[in-house]
């Protein structure tokens, strides 16, 4: 399936701190939230922050 976006409602990519905020952020949530969500949540931030650029 394609589709069209307008112009305006493109978001420009995250930049390398934005991305190592966000993980941080998840990293939180999983010390916060013990249920599988926290953990995948973790999981996630794991994945993330691994391929981010070291620096």
């Amino acid at each position: 399936m394609t589709g069209d976006y307008a112009d305006d409602a493109r978001l420009p990519l995250l930049t390398a701190a934005e991305a190592r905020d966000a993980v941080g952020y998840m990293r939180l949530l999983e010390t916060l939230d013990l249920t599988p969500r926290g953990q995948a949540a973790g999981q996630l931030a794991a994945d993330l922050a691994r391929r981010l650029p070291a620096g």
